[in-house]
């Protein structure tokens, strides 16, 4: 494969810059551009040495710099790579880029030096995507999400799981390849009790995904309501200072304002909507529609009601558009007297939480429902996380195949037909970990990495 380089620090002013190259020419590259201050070559140095020298360029010096060195298969990528680290400043850390790129190396795609790890066996796919998740981590909770992918948990539970399989299906083969020997009938209801065990496994390990993906990746908050229920004044709660205009006028929301705030360790895009409500005016029209399509775009609702007065049509239409499964009831206005019906609301919502954003009182419980509605309790005590779509979308797949086998057995299937069922199994299992990943699959997950890993 060609010799790739990029920047694999961030593109912006900083203290320090590194242009990372990879390939079977990365010495030799860098050795073109490199003079060090005691003529050592970089070529001559064993893996993990480095050298302070200069960058030059058409015999002018460039910069000051270190070059590290390491040798394949000791490095990140498996292959050959330098790492030049130069001064932080935009301009010296792109023109150190060009200068590499005009000596042998072509630029790096998104994601390649990982991509090039995971093809050389230094990584399963698993961990490769934890890589990223750990580069994206915004708390506490999501960074040990992503060091236990790197580290390979959820690879060794994969593998665990698998060897249960592997051990059944052993069992159902030797005793379909060889009836005329002594081999002791299968067991039917011992084959159930180890499906059972291995679909436990499984359904817990995909429970963590929406804890995990939230954590990760962050929730998108729609606050809706009809005009003049609070729902600004919530939003300026949330985010601890004045995000958006709270007024008695109705209709001074006129466009989806946004801020982005966290809600413990989960990382929330909060989105305060048009009140929703028939108007003449253009301008509010344009607002309420821009609400509709952040609704369905939205992780969660919040929902706004006044307490104090009961349901209205305007709040009945409200309630029509929204998707009710991801929705909670917020009663604002607890300050005051309740009159709003709760039974009514029980009618349409699983979740309701009475507030008063005047005087904050019931924000921490709503900000203990948000962890409710993604399942944080799931966690636990976890060592192993699902924390991306395709790992779940596989164990599902895997889950669905395996229950089939359960009714193929129960309904007196013969076990040539269960074997069949379980061998698919662990063909879509081995998937998550890249063994069984098409080209197009593995080219999708890294092409959602930065440039430079």
């Amino acid at each position: 494969m060609h010799t790739i380089a990029a920047i694999s620090t961030a593109l912006a002013p900083g203290g320090i810059g590194i242009i990372r190259i990879s390939g079977d020419s990365a010495i030799s590259v860098a050795d073109s551009i490199f003079k060090s201050f005691d003529g050592t070559k970089l070529a001559d140095l064993n893996g993990y040495c480095a050298k302070f020298g200069r960058i030059f360029y058409n015999r002018s010096v460039v910069d000051r710099v270190i070059a590290l060195v390491f040798r394949a298969p000791h490095s990140y990528t498996g292959e050959n790579v330098v790492e030049i680290s130069c001064h932080g400043g935009v301009y010296i850390v792109q023109k150190i880029l060009d200068i590499v790129l005009k000596n042998g190396a072509v630029l790096a795609q998104p994601g390649e030096f990982t991509k090039r790890a995971f093809l050389n066996g230094k990584m399963d796919l698993s961990e490769a995507e934890s890589v990223m998740n750990l580069i994206s981590a915004q708390g506490e909770k999501a960074e040990k999400i992503a060091v236990s992918g790197m580290e390979g948990k959820i690879n060794k539970k994969i593998i665990q799981i698998k060897t249960s399989l592997v051990d059944i299906m052993a069992g159902l083969s030797a005793w379909s390849d060889f009836p005329d020997e002594d081999i002791p009938q299968v067991d039917r209801n011992l084959l159930k009790t180890k499906l059972d065990a291995i679909l436990a496994d499984l359904i817990s390990l995909n429970s963590t995904f929406f804890a995990t993906r939230a954590l990760i990746n962050g929730l998108k908050i729609a606050v809706t309501g009809c005009p003049n229920v609070g729902k600004s004044s919530l939003l300026n709660l949330l985010m601890g200072y004045q995000r958006a205009i709270v007024s008695d006028i109705a209709g001074t929301t006129r466009d989806v304002v946004e801020g982005t705030t966290m809600i413990g360790d989960i990382p929330v895009t909060l989105f305060d909507t048009a009140g929703i409500r028939d108007t003449v005016d253009i301008v509010e029209k344009l607002g309420v529609q821009r609400a509709k399509e952040c609704l369905a775009d939205a992780d969660i609702i919040f929902v706004l009601f006044d307490s104090s007065r009961t349901l209205c049509e305007n709040d009945r239409e409200v309630i029509s558009l929204i998707d009710l499964s991801k929705s909670v009831a917020v009663l604002n206005k607890s300050d005051l007297q309740l009159s709003l019906d709760l039974d009514e609301i029980n009618k349409y919502f699983s979740r309701y939480v009475r507030i008063s954003a005047k005087n904050s009182a019931g924000i921490d419980e709503l900000k203990n429902l948000v962890y409710d509605f993604v399942g944080m309790d799931k966690l636990g005590g976890s060592e192993v996380f699902i924390s991306g779509q395709r790992q779940f979308d596989i164990i599902n797949r895997t889950i669905s195949i395996l229950k089939e086998a359960q009714c193929a057995l129960d309904n007196g299937m013969t076990l040539d037909a269960i074997t069949v069922l379980i061998q698919n199994s662990l063909d879509v299992l081995a998937q998550l970990t890249g063994e069984n990943a098409t080209d197009e699959v593995i080219n999708a997950v890294f092409s959602k990495f930065c440039l430079g890993k």
